[in-house]
């Protein structure tokens, strides 16, 4: 009887999160045997393909609802800080691989764009000013500019402010070393360099059919769509990064951690301007606030993009909704995923969240002239013939069981594990591909602890000097860290402040 194939480690999908954790491992033990299997004809097709997300380095400077505000009127800056660490964690592990010299250049994929916050009324003015008060003193945050000055406000933003009623209030904050990341060319350089080193391999066109126990760890069937070939290959562990499709896939393996998650589509699209003209007078990620009682992946901002070296603007986003899990996916997806398990948690969340599917409903309703007006309130001299709309990618949010409720969404990632280490998969959407090393690392201490530990520990140190924890509290190494990894990343011109940390 033929043997299956054998490796270390299968990685299902070949995004952002699969290329992060493959690369990382490759460093960790270059003997480690590994396969990539993707359904696409090519990397970051979905979720990580640029014209499928907005592109921003999410590190917390511009994000509104990272920082919320409490019924006494403090602002609550933990989340915001948090992930500005964490996405300094991410700069390290790119700004490693660039300085070994075989990654090809960061220009490629992650571009100096100021984030800035925007608002308008008096109500949401005294929150950001409080925002800003709150965010400020911290050594994360210590570039941070506040303005209601309309002259400032030209300076930073003169799309937006052409043809503003001067009566109106409005400010705004401004981070100038803010980022814009290409996530597709990002995964793509991740996976070129994966697969210069022995060992690794990237297969596409391959569809992830079963998966069943295997002594210790797991026989993984996979599918060819072109041929209809099959075969199986017999791995230790597997993670499941496909997206919208990790859930049906965390299904089939039956694992205990598995039971009671849903999940719920949400598909979104975008406003497009590519006319120089436009595009010239807007460099910046601009957030604003949702409106009242709309979701958080409905806050509203305007982006500089840059994919391929050009300059683009998106606006958005505007929620869709599709029964597909991936937007190359199935309408049956949503009503296959539905388990004895987990349809308990599902009805519970369609019960508890009317207004979320009155706020969708309303959404795919819209006319373009309607998608236009909300553009208007940012900037009020659009015309209609310079955008387009574009459809982004799915991005399917978490319901999960709750003791009390019975069921809950969730609006953020969540890295699913079973309790041997043998298998993890990776739930749900923003600020998932800013995160992702994090994500990632978090992963390899819980499923290979004692290597973590032992034999990885130094190699760990060698390419993540400073982690989120020190990163928040250690002001002088923060600052050391920033400068460095911005200077690797070449988001900075070299200068004399800077040389000491090449």
């Amino acid at each position: 009887m033929a043997h299956n194939e054998a490796v270390d480690v299968v990685l299902v999908g070949a995004g952002i999160m699969s290329a992060t954790l493959a690369v990382l491992l490759k460093e960790l033990d270059p003997a480690i045997k590994l396969e990539v299997v993707e359904l696409m004809d090519s990397g970051a097709a979905e979720s990580s393909n640029p014209w499928n997300n907005a592109g921003t380095g999410h590190a917390g400077l511009c994000e509104l609802n990272y920082t919320p505000q409490a019924a006494d009127g403090s602002v609550n800056i933990k989340k915001a800080v948090h992930i500005n660490t964490q996405f300094e964690v991410s700069k390290q592990f790119w700004a490693y691989l660039a300085q070994k010299g075989t990654f090809g250049s960061c220009k490629s994929f992650i571009s100096p764009v100021p984030h800035l916050s925007f608002v308008q009324g008096d109500k949401d003015i005294a929150f950001l000013k409080k925002r800003f008060e709150s965010l400020h003193p911290h050594h994360a945050f210590a570039e941070m500019e506040y303005t209601e000055d309309r002259a400032k406000l030209a300076e930073w933003m003169p799309l937006m402010m052409q043809g503003r009623p001067a009566a109106e209030p409005i400010a705004a904050t401004r981070v100038l070393k803010g980022t814009d990341v290409n996530f597709g060319a990002l995964t793509n350089q991740l996976l070129k360099h994966l697969t210069s080193a022995p060992d690794a391999q990237v297969k596409y066109c391959k569809r992830v059919t079963g998966l069943k126990r295997n002594g210790a760890g797991w026989t993984v069937s996979i599918k060819d769509v072109n041929s209809g070939n099959s075969r199986e290959v017999d791995a230790k562990f597997v993670f499941l990064g496909a997206g919208g499709a990790a859930l049906p896939l965390l299904q089939a393996s039956g694992i205990e951690e598995s039971k009671g998650f849903g999940g719920f589509p949400v598909s979104g699209q975008w406003l497009r301007c590519d006319n120089p003209e436009v595009v010239k007078h807007h460099q910046a990620k601009v957030y604003s606030q949702a409106a009242v009682g709309s979701p958080p992946m409905s806050v509203p901002h305007l982006d500089t993009r840059v994919v391929d070296g050009k300059k683009s603007l998106l606006f958005g986003p505007y929620a869709g909704f599709t029964t597909k899990f991936l937007k190359h996916g199935s309408l049956m997806d949503l009503p296959l995923s539905v388990r004895v398990g987990n349809i308990g948690p599902m009805l519970a969340v369609a019960r508890d969240n009317m207004d979320l599917t009155k706020y969708l409903i309303s959404e795919v309703m819209q006319s373009m002239e309607q998608r236009l007006e909300s553009l208007r309130r940012f900037y009020p001299e659009v015309k209609a013939e310079d955008w387009r709309l574009e459809t982004a990618g799915q991005r399917v949010q978490i319901i999960k069981k709750d003791p009390k409720k019975g069921g809950i969404l969730q609006f953020g990632t969540e890295l699913v594990a079973a309790k041997d280490g043998t298998l993890a998969a990776l739930l749900g959407a923003s600020p998932g591909a800013s995160v992702t090393v994090s994500i990632m690392l978090e992963l390899i201490e819980r499923c290979f602890p004692e290597k973590a530990k032992g034999e990885w520990a130094a190699k760990l140190h060698e390419i993540f000097p400073a982690r989120e924890k020190v990163l928040e509290t250690d002001a002088a190494l923060y600052r050391k860290i920033n400068a460095q990894n911005n200077l690797r990343l070449e988001l900075v011109e070299p200068s004399s402040e800077t040389e000491s940390y090449a």
